[in-house]
């Protein structure tokens, strides 16, 4: 989609894009601060309105249920936007879950709200394939690279001549 759009906005004779600068953002880091955008609006209303879901799912008297998932979104949306995003989007997964989960009780024949449920859980599972996506990709964009096995430091002391010459030092000017 990337190389259509260069190709439109590129004169005839303009040297071709071979690779995007340090500065170019990746895709999944857009779809990772979208979804903590998301996040937070859905937490807000999760926690402010949660009577409007819980009614509109069949699902009174689960409101302090409804809360508790708000601040979850909130906070799995603060995470997505900080540096540390897949954090925050590996929450979302695991809190999509736990909607699908919930959800799944609502999901029965004495409820006058099934089809809002199915909805909601046809919603929740397009979600969760979006985020599952998106943090594997994130996680992979910013793993750092292997690179054998970690240093080992133990043979120093952090003085620069030596833990002796500094040992020693000390003992002249006492």
């Amino acid at each position: 989609m990337t190389s259509i759009i260069q190709r439109l906005a590129r004169s005839p004779g303009d040297p071709e894009i071979l690779q995007a600068g340090p500065n170019e953002v990746p895709l999944s880091d857009r779809v990772a601060k979208g979804l903590g955008w998301f996040s937070l609006g859905l937490g807000a209303v999760q926690i402010f309105a949660p009577s409007l879901i819980t009614r509109a799912l069949g699902m009174e008297g689960r409101e302090t249920l409804m809360r508790a998932y708000g601040v979850r979104e909130v906070a799995a949306g603060v995470t997505s936007l900080s540096p540390d995003k897949s954090l925050g989007l590996w929450s979302r997964v695991g809190g999509d879950v736990l909607d699908i989960a919930t959800l799944s009780t609502a999901c029965r024949d004495d409820n006058p709200k099934k089809g809002n449920v199915g909805l909601a859980l046809a919603l929740v599972v397009g979600i969760t394939c979006l985020d599952l996506a998106t943090a594997g990709r994130t996680t992979a964009v910013h793993r750092r690279p292997h690179r054998g096995p970690p240093r080992d430091y133990g043979d120093r002391s952090g003085w620069p001549k030596g833990l002796e010459a500094a040992r020693a030092r000390g003992a002249t000017t006492a």
